[in-house]
């Protein structure tokens, strides 16, 4: 199946801002953070086809998850 990634803020250094990764049915989210390269503990705000979810959350052909880090400023 065919899930499109979309990484925000620090998350797209040396990395990508937008793509789609093929990964084998019945993954979880935290199984795609592994292949994207990012540990789920950095990510502070998951979300499923603009919901938000969990790293345990099943994936299912064409969502779209999106990625954030902690953000922090002043």
């Amino acid at each position: 199946m065919v899930i499109e990634v979309r990484l925000f803020a620090t998350f797209r250094i040396n990395r990508f801002k937008i793509k789609k990764i093929e990964i084998p049915e019945g993954s979880i989210c935290k199984e795609l953070l592994y292949i994207v390269g990012i540990d789920h503990n950095d990510v502070s705000i998951l979300m499923i086809n603009g919901i938000h979810s969990n790293v345990l959350d099943k994936l299912k052909d064409k969502d779209i998850v999106s990625l954030f880090p902690p953000v922090g400023g002043g």
